[in-house]
């Protein structure tokens, strides 16, 4: 037999144990896996597919390989397209007509940086070509369902049920119509004179007996066969069940204005049973069981127009915003404890509240005529009174809405249907007792976002009509009394339910708030889009007080500021003050001139005013407050802005020479207390008499000298100052922090914080110690202001402050406290996570926001304008050359992409060790703490070594040679050196750092390593360096500290996976993506060196200690690099792969030189395609390494890793897929360059052939009486059942081939599956084998057939019949299966039809079988037809001799079952019905495309070409 080739030797695999014991010295004891390449030894020149080889130097060889192709497809393979990457500044959505910003020109500059921070462009970075990726694989199940549509219909005679009901009548109809085809008289169809008679003629063939070449038959058959196909293979191939795939990074989600659930609320109409005066009203929400208002007051106004002419000479013309009706809520945290509360105000008049309501009581609207002369009288007062008091008002009644009863009736509800709420129809309760039954039910437990039960965007629009309301308790105005009735009204026996209510008709209209409404006003009064005519009644929104804190970024800008008074009490005050009210102004100075015009209005008045009342409650001289008084904060505050509170009693009576109004006292706020925003409660002292000069800079709880107080100074005004503002932090770290960076930027001390007055001589300590302290921040503020603090974080780590001459190097101090913001979000905002534990805020950050200072294009000058710096931030940067005696000796270089990489190693580890021990982490001109290097954090991670801590210590303590060189050179040339790099002062810091700092970049270092190459991207992008050789792009310093953090993080993954495997999964994908992203912008071959260090260390520790949760972290890792979306380039699919020398060159043919295979060179180069070899796995790295973990899994003797088979055939899968469905392998010629990235798959698919699952069972087991399924090899290597089970019998073969006996030492057993009793290993499911064989079945698709030929024709007679037994088994994989669902009788009727169809099979086979072999003629089948010894047809069942049922539609006999699943499952099911059908045709056409094509392989084979018909048949039917 002639010698076997290089991959029949591979097949031959050396045993394990062997390999083990060859191994275990030289490498360590580790013991390996390998797998022999090349003549079976063992060479120096061999590197086991357990290890990563040395993978090529990417960019030189793109130099040294000039692509001959100038354009179209194929080179677009060879290097990534020009535009693959770029920035891309988007103008954020605005959501307003205009946008908000400060109404003043002239602002601090915290407030510059806050309002750029808003309103600046998105910095995005666009890969292109992303979604090309695997991470966005259209052949999803969606996608799929998209592209049934254009399949066409395959018919197949399973998916027609038997009717049970006719089955019988089918069949007697059948005898009684037909004679069986073995009771004619010769038994012969061509015979039976009754079926001819009946029977219809075929349509004639054109062209049957016409003289064609051969040549010209054979391509149009091909033709015909590719007519109709399918392009994409896996489109038909069902989708793998698998959640996201762990490659896909989504694109956060835009920052925006945080919203609720939003509530539309109409105001429909007020009605009392008499009019005599205008009522005002409001709403607004409570939540009980915080005891908390969660949204802002909407004040309305329903009155008739003749009413509100009776306050005519107090409101001159009304403001459109304030003639709203409707009103927008938001709700974060919906709950059963929420409440709309209404609240109505009349105009002050003399007497008590409940004289005042009086009338509202006693009097009907029926009864009007008879109470005409009362009601008259009664409004003749109200217009005096709204004459003289109608700027004040006082308060009335009240009522309350359980909103969760009303969402929940409401949405069972139509949506014309009205809910009436009377106090009649409770029985014992306010709250709506429509479905009482609710809350028993329903449980109370909230949730991070609410109450699951509780939702406000599904419920039918309800209008509700109030009809009764409760009259006010002058003593009982708080918000505690109101609480107390709120949770009273629950109950069934309410207290409310025994008071006297006043009638009314207040109906509301509630519904889901539209996404975007027409006619809209915001909270600060700005028109939302979209807006036609600012002449319309509009909607406000309506600003919510959320029940708990909210962890949303800022977007917007908005300044306002809530004044509640609560109580005053004025008992020990002499004189008369009773009744009483409080006029608040917002002042910016003492002059009463000095009062601003930024109070909102109410409803049916101006839009802004100077001066806003309480409510009075008469005659009560310790009143309580419940008025909400809004104000629009100027964004720059001074020393002399404050808020005023003056105190009148009010005349009620009209009384000669008595004021409407007399002050009986005076109090004020403040606004900023040393720099910063004073909000809160207060309990304010009351002057009796006018505030002195210069008052508003001191508080007044300062004892003026001279001044009289209410009760000897106590406090006795009690007011509540609220915030809602995305200017002030409202926190003392962040305001200290950004203070001093403030100071900084305009160069001005000494700077004031507190009671500290901070000089220039102790700035630095202060700024790094106010660093430090943002640790201690509250957390919600910090989210809130997380865009302006990152951005200056930054802008101290690139651009160093000068302070009093000397440079203060703020990295370390920078980096640590992001690290330890970053952890603090992804500990308390857990919820906000994706599946790679990236926290939503700080992604989104990355994503849009962060960019460099100065890159900003619309930036005047390359200053640092761009965050916010300024002239006085040094630039400064590392020197580019080393010193000389830092230069490190390198005996070798392995590699021109990482000329470091020296020596060969004895070692897996000592290669890695060299690689870090060479990297000196030298950093001449940079100035480190010395503590952070004399830590030698990285000495104790595993894989480093002394060298490594060496390199480490270089780093050193530089400062003060660093600020001598700086400030020398400053005062030489009046500036300073460049600018720092951001992402390169990063890598440095995250190299030295240590302790607690290390370990909190560590468990989230997906962030720093996003924010590194963003920083990256900017850089080359605005410095036009893309474009530039990436061999030139960084500097050799930044590489040496990504080589060292690498290699130091997967020694992490190594060795901290036993212990705390979630922070190892995030790790190991964080470098995964890392590594992805690097792939585009930096030096190939640099990032395949990088590759190849991680997997050295895993390698050695995976086969160690044979531990599958290591291996399935590294296939994360594989699958997560792999899915570049220039993967196929990357693995340089156009190069070819060089052979080894050929000892003498052969003589080529005229054949094979038109073929382009010449000589034994291109021989053994075909070899080397479909081999793992050297050669390959080292030009194309990417694919070498899956193709290896995938035969390194799927190995037999590699028992630990039987889990982890369907988890690498996916990834080959995924790949796969991904390649069918790319547009940018749509051409046959670019996709067979592609394909060739797989022909190692071929042989490893080949060897794992016993291991598959065995799809041949179902088609056998019809034949089968008993005993196990599958093949029993018996010891000659034949089967012991060879007729029953063996898919292609030994000597029909051999008599095809011309060959009288089968010799057992040409070709091994017919079928290389094992039966189920003798798997020594575990077999892959049926899931696995199937994904698998697709793969093999797109590979043999797509490849070069020219190529594939040449390979066939290489390959023993054992390797062709386990090629074909291959084959076979996929067709018998995707065979088409009926999609039905069955009746017992159904069933029952099926299954017969299978029997009988599965015996026809079988005679015709032993019929084709007899015909080859010669065993019987013509006269011998006619003797055994006489004497009745030919077995009994199918024909003669029910079926008749309709053979050809699958062809003949209008003659099926079976009817689908009207019995079907449900919807959903339906339509899935079709679904997989018509990409079965449309998979296993496709697939049997495209198999037989080797067989019929290359007939040299057919030969090879065969041996002849006389039975090649024959041969053809028996396989294609079978």
């Amino acid at each position: 037999m002639a010698e076997r080739r290089a991959f029949a030797q591979k097949i031959s695999r050396t045993v394990a144990a062997e390999v083990r014991k060859q191994i275990a010295g030289q490498y360590g004891g580790s013991p390996q896996l390998f797998k022999n390449i090349n003549a079976g030894a063992i060479t120096s020149n061999t590197v086991p597919l357990t290890e990563a080889v040395e993978p090529v130097d990417f960019e030189e060889y793109l130099i040294t390989h000039p692509p001959i192709v100038e354009s179209g497809p194929l080179r677009d393979l060879i290097e990534f397209p020009p535009d693959d990457i770029e920035v891309i500044y988007t103008p954020r959505d605005c959501r307003t007509v205009v946008q908000a910003v400060p109404e003043e020109g002239d602002t601090d500059h915290h407030v510059r940086d806050c309002v750029r921070s808003y309103t600046e462009d998105w910095a995005i970075v666009n890969r292109k070509y992303h979604k090309l990726g695997t991470g966005f694989n259209p052949n999803s199940l969606d996608k799929q369902k998209e592209r049934q549509k254009g399949l066409p219909k395959q018919v197949f005679e399973a998916d027609e049920l038997p009717d049970s009901g006719s089955y019988q009548d089918d069949q007697d109809d059948l005898k009684r119509r037909s004679m069986s085809i073995d009771d004619t008289p010769r038994g012969s169809w061509a015979c039976s004179i009754f079926d001819l008679k009946n029977s219809l003629p075929d349509s004639l063939l054109p062209h049957l007996l016409d003289r064609s070449p051969n040549e010209e038959i054979d391509r149009h058959n091909e033709d015909q066969r590719k007519t109709n196909r399918h392009r994409e293979l896996f489109a038909l191939h069902p989708a793998l069940d698998e959640e996201d795939p762990i490659e896909r990074h989504c694109v956060p989600e835009v920052p925006k204005e945080h919203f609720g659930q939003r509530l539309l609320v109409k105001c429909l109409s007020l009605k009392f049973e008499i009019e005599i005066e205008p009522i005002f009203a409001s709403l607004a929400l409570y939540d009980v069981k915080e005891k908390k208002k969660i949204s802002e007051n909407f004040f309305f106004d329903l009155n008739s127009e003749q009413t509100k002419a009776m306050l005519r000479p107090h409101i001159q013309t009304a403001a459109i915003s304030t003639l709203a009706r409707s009103a927008i809520f938001s709700i974060t945290y919906p709950s059963q404890d929420v409440f709309l509360v209404i609240k109505l105000e009349k105009v002050l008049q003399q007497g008590d509240i409940g004289e005042c309501a009086e009338p509202y009581m006693v009097f009907k609207e029926s009864d009007a005529t008879k109470n005409k002369e009362k009601l008259e009288k009664l409004r003749s007062q109200s217009e005096q009174f709204c004459q003289r008091l109608g700027r004040y008002r006082m308060p009335f009644a009240w009522t309350a809405i359980h909103l969760m009863n009303i969402v929940n009736s409401a949405g069972s509800l139509e949506r014309d249907t009205e809910l009436e709420m009377s106090l009649s129809e409770r029985k014992g309760s306010w709250s709506e007792r429509r479905n009482s039954s609710i809350m028993g039910r329903r449980s109370l437990e909230r949730t991070a976002s609410g109450d699951e039960s509780c939702s406000l965007t599904g419920f039918r629009p309800a209008t509700l009509t109030i009809t009764n309301f409760f009259k006010q308790e002058g003593d009982r105005l708080s918000d505690e009394d109101l609480y107390k009735f709120l949770a009273d009204m629950r109950r069934p026996s309410s207290v409310l339910r025994r008071l006297r209510p006043i009638t009314a008709q207040l109906k509301l209209d509630i519904s889901p708030a539209p996404e975007n409404p027409h006619y809209c006003l915001t909270p600060d009064l700005l028109q939302v889009k979209p807006y036609p005519d600012s002449r319309v009644r509009p909607t406000r929104e309506i600003l919510e007080f959320p029940a708990r804190d909210v962890y949303v970024p800022n977007t917007t800008y908005r300044n306002l500021l809530y004044v509640n008074p609560q109580s005053l009490n004025f008992a020990n005050r002499q004189g008369s003050a009773r009744n009483i009210t409080v006029k608040v102004q917002f002042m910016n100075g003492e002059d009463p001139n000095n009062a601003m015009q930024v109070i909102f209005g109410k409803s049916s008045c101006a839009d802004f005013y100077k001066e806003a009342y309480t409510s009075v409650v008469y005659h009560n001289r310790s009143p309580d407050f419940h008025d909400e008084i809004k104000i629009k904060l100027p964004a720059s505050l001074s020393d002399h802005h404050h808020i005023l509170f003056t105190f009148y009693h009010v005349s009620c009576q009209q009384k000669q020479n008595t004021l409407l109004e007399t002050p009986v006292g005076y109090t004020w706020i403040p606004m900023l207390q040393n720099g910063r925003l004073r909000t809160g409660h207060f309990c304010l002292p009351v002057s009796l008499e006018k505030p002195p000069q210069s008052y508003s800079v001191l508080s007044p709880d300062v004892p003026l000298p001279g001044m009289k107080w209410v009760d000897n100074h106590r406090g006795v005004f009690n007011v509540e100052v609220v915030s809602v503002s995305t200017i002030h932090t409202q926190d003392q770290y962040l305001d200290k922090f950004f203070a001093l960076v403030h100071a900084l930027d305009e160069h001005m001390f000494p700077v004031r914080i507190g009671d500290m007055r901070i000089m220039e001589n102790n700035l630095e300590t202060e700024l790094k110690s106010s660093i430090a302290a943002l640790n201690s921040s509250q957390l919600e503020p910090v989210v809130r202001f997380l865009h302006l603090l990152l951005d200056k974080l930054v802008l101290l780590v690139v651009r160093p402050p000068v302070i009093a001459g000397q440079i203060v190097n703020l990295g370390q101090a920078s980096f640590e406290v992001m690290a330890a913001i970053v952890n603090r979000l992804h500990k308390y905002l857990d919820t906000s996570q994706d599946m790679h534990g990236r926290n939503s805020l700080l992604s989104s950050y990355i994503h849009y926001v962060f960019r460099l200072p100065s890159t900003d294009p619309n930036s005047p000058s390359p200053g640092p304008g761009g965050l916010g710096g300024s002239v006085h931030y040094a630039t400064m940067a590392r020197s580019a050359v080393r010193p000389a005696s830092l230069n490190l000796n390198r005996s070798r270089s392995l590699s021109n992409s990482n000329p470091d990489i020296s020596g060969t190693p004895t070692s897996p580890d000592d290669e890695v060790r060299a690689i870090i021990g060479s990297k000196g982490l030298d950093r001449s001109n940079s100035w480190v703490h010395t503590m952070g290097c004399k830590s030698a954090p990285w000495g104790s991670s595993p894989g480093s070594a002394p060298e490594t801590m060496q390199a480490m210590e270089r780093c050193g303590n530089r400062m003060s040679s660093h600020t001598e060189s700086a400030s020398f050179l400053q005062t030489l040339t009046g500036r300073l050196p460049t600018k720092k790099l951001f992402h390169e002062e990063l890598a440095l810091q995250w190299v030295v750092s240590s302790g607690s700092v290390r370990e909190g970049a560590l468990q989230q270092a997906w962030f720093f390593f996003e924010l590194m190459v963003k920083s990256i991207i900017h850089h080359l992008y605005f410095a036009e360096r893309l474009e530039s050789p990436r061999k030139n792009r960084f500097p050799e310093r930044f590489m040496d500290d990504i080589t060292a953090l690498v290699s130091t993080i997967a020694g992490d993954i190594v060795s901290r996976f036993q212990k705390d495997l979630e922070l190892v999964e995030r790790l190991n994908t964080s470098l995964a993506f890392f590594l992805n992203d690097l792939l585009s912008v930096m030096d190939r071959g640099f990032v395949f060196t990088l590759i190849r260090v991680y997997w050295k260390q895993v390698s050695t520790k995976v086969y160690a200690l044979q531990n599958p949760t290591l291996e399935s972290l590294r296939l994360d890792f594989l699958r997560i690099v792999c899915s570049h979306e220039h993967y196929v380039t990357l693995n340089l699919p156009c190069s070819l792969l060089t052979p080894p020398a050929s000892p003498s060159p052969s003589v080529s043919s005229a054949t094979s030189q038109s073929s382009g295979f010449s000589s034994h060179a291109q021989d053994q180069k075909i070899a080397n395609m479909f081999e793992l070899s050297v050669p390959f796995r080292e030009q194309h790295f990417m694919a070498g390494l899956v193709l290896s973990e995938l035969s390194v899994i799927l190995d037999p003797e590699n028992e630990g890793m039987f889990g982890l088979h369907k988890k690498v055939v996916s990834v080959v899968h995924n790949l796969l897929s991904s390649h069918d469905s790319d547009p940018r392998y749509a051409d046959p010629e670019v996709k067979a360059r592609v394909a060739m990235l797989y022909l190692p798959l071929i042989g490893i698919v080949m060897e794992t052939l016993p291991q598959l699952h065995d799809f041949t069972e179902s088609l056998n087991q019809w034949s089968r009486q008993g005993g196990p399924q599958g093949n029993t090899i018996g010891s000659n290597g034949e089967d012991a059942d060879a007729e029953g089970n063996s898919i292609i019998n030994q000597t029909v073969a051999m008599a095809i081939a011309g060959t009288a006996t089968a010799s057992p030492m040409s070709r091994p057993s017919s079928f290389l599956l094992n039966s189920q009793a003798n798997r020594q290993h575990g077999c892959f499911s049926a899931e696995s084998s199937r994904s698998l064989l697709i793969c093999l079945l797109w590979v043999l698709k797509n490849a070069d057939e020219l190529v594939l030929q040449k390979w066939f024709t290489d390959l023993s007679v054992s390797q062709l019949n386990r090629l074909l037994d291959l084959l076979y088994l996929c067709v018998s994989c995707f065979e088409y299966k009926a999609h039905v669902v069955f009746t017992m009788q159904g069933k029952k009727a099926f299954e017969r039809m299978n029997s009988l169809t599965f015996k026809k099979s079988k005679d015709m086979k032993a019929k084709l079988e007899e015909a080859i072999l010669g065993s019987i003629g013509a006269r011998q089948e006619m003797v055994r037809r006489s004497r009745g010894q030919l077995e009994r047809s199918p024909s003669g069942s029910a079926f008749g001799s309709q053979e050809n049922l699958r062809w003949r539609k209008d003659m099926t006999h079976w009817r689908q079952n009207s019995e079907r699943l449900d919807k959903n499952h339906r339509s899935l099911s079709i679904l997989h019905m018509h990409m079965d059908a449309a998979q296993e045709t496709h697939i049997s056409w495209f198999l037989l495309v080797p067989v019929l094509c290359h007939n040299s392989f057919v030969f090879v084979w065969v041996g002849g070409g006389s039975v090649w018909f024959a041969f053809l048949m028996y396989v294609a039917y079978f």
